[in-house]
């Protein structure tokens, strides 16, 4: 080693160049030299691992070499090899020159940690990548904990990195923070609480990547596409993008679908807004003439038959139609809805299905439909609830009924003329 040294320098000496020139010159050349041999040897093992683990990747019924490969994985690896010879050769190169040896030497030991890391977090993301692929971790917030231990993992590397460019001992290092943890925690309060957000989320299973929520307080509502330590994207059906809070998943209030996504209908819960003047008993004229709706027909022979037995039997006097048991068409109205909706072919028959009275409000009575749409496609959703009111509203004269709305301009134009 001393050969090697000093090989250059011996040679100055006899050509009669001053001792301190002799000490650089040799300094220099090796030092180039050092750099040509780190470049070529890095050059090298970049070129064989990355080839080594492409030909296995190609040949590999697993994906997960070829994420390495896409992670540089194989490229990060690679530099461990220069690294130990820069450590092993820098002693040398510098003999003469202590002071730059130790800031090389500490140089070196950085980078290395610093390697160490960026290896670690092209596995941590080939891990994640590779999971995501996977059915059973495709909705989970994977993110979350690689980059939880990725933050643990800087935090130890920053402190380590401290340590050796301080000259002391790691452990005396962290014993010696103990006085900032106070600090470091407010520092990382976010994250903290992020962290703590994200294990409640996957283990109450809150919120899956996929699910579409609603979130008032955020202006959100859509898909999950993101679900991250510190943060939840959520892509808007505008293809807006709204970011919320990891932790306010779990301190405010939002609405998951994911219920009615997974379940055998989507809910149609909407009401028609009936004006209360044209309710009205039916004559027998009236049920006649509505016999030829078919829905009811049947209906309608039945209970006529019934009123009509009820009414002799107690000796009503029906030339007042208040008296006694009576059909409104209000009442009729509601049993077409039901019969309307039961032979609806997008309508799910083994969930609930009613049609409703509510109550009276100064814009009617309120007649709400409760059913759910085989289809949860939102687009044919929309169409099915749509197709729905279209024809009942259509269907209101017929029954003698009106649906109530406010004014316009030309009613009190028409009202002044």
């Amino acid at each position: 080693m001393d050969r090697i040294k000093h090989w250059l320098y011996d040679y100055l000496i006899e050509l009669g160049t001053t001792e301190a020139a002799a000490k650089y010159l040799n300094m220099l050349l090796l030092l180039v030299a050092l750099f040509i041999l780190i470049f070529i040897v890095d050059f090298i093992a970049r070129k064989l691992l990355i080839g080594v683990f492409s030909q296995f990747a190609s040949k590999s019924k697993t994906n997960f070499d070829d994420l390495l490969v896409a992670n540089k994985a194989p490229r990060n690896i690679a530099h461990i090899v220069p690294l130990l010879i820069a450590l092993e050769f820098v002693p040398i190169v510098l003999a003469d020159f202590g002071y730059y040896e130790n800031i090389a030497e500490k140089g070196l030991k950085v980078f290395g940690v610093i390697l160490m890391l960026w290896i670690a977090r092209s596995l941590l993301n080939t891990v994640k990548d590779y999971l995501k692929t996977l059915k059973q971790f495709k909705d989970k917030p994977i993110a979350s904990y690689i980059q939880v231990f990725m933050i643990f993992a800087w935090v130890v590397g920053i402190f380590s990195c401290l340590a050796i460019i301080t000259e002391t001992n790691f452990i005396k290092f962290i014993t010696g923070l103990g006085a900032a943890s106070a600090v470091i925690i407010l520092v990382f309060k976010d994250t903290i609480l992020g962290f703590v957000a994200s294990i409640q989320v996957s283990i109450n299973d809150m919120v899956r990547i996929g699910d579409w929520i609603t979130f008032e307080k955020y202006g959100a509502d859509g898909d999950v596409t993101e679900i991250t330590l510190a943060t939840v994207k959520v892509q808007n059906f505008d293809k807006t993008i709204t970011t919320i809070p990891t932790y306010a998943l779990i301190s405010d209030s939002f609405k998951n679908w994911r219920g009615m996504t997974t379940s055998d209908g989507r809910r149609i819960k909407r009401a028609l807004y009936i004006k209360q003047d044209g309710v009205k008993y039916l004559s027998e004229k009236d049920v006649e003439e509505l016999k030829d709706i078919q829905l009811i027909s049947s209906y309608l022979e039945s209970r006529q038959s019934d009123i009509n037995a009820f009414n002799t039997e107690r000796n009503i006097n029906k030339e007042l139609l208040i008296n006694g048991r009576n059909l409104t068409n209000l009442g009729v109205f509601r049993k077409y809805i039901d019969s309307y909706l039961k032979q609806h072919s997008a309508i799910n028959k083994d969930m609930m299905i009613m049609a409703r009275q509510l109550a009276p409000t100064t814009q009617g009575i309120p007649l709400e439909i409760y059913a759910f749409s085989s289809d949860k496609r939102w687009e044919n959703y929309e169409y099915i609830m749509s197709d729905i009111f279209d024809h009942l509203i259509a269907a209101l004269p017929y029954f003698g009924l009106e649906v109530f709305e406010l004014p316009s301009n030309s009613v009190f134009k028409a009202n002044h003329a």
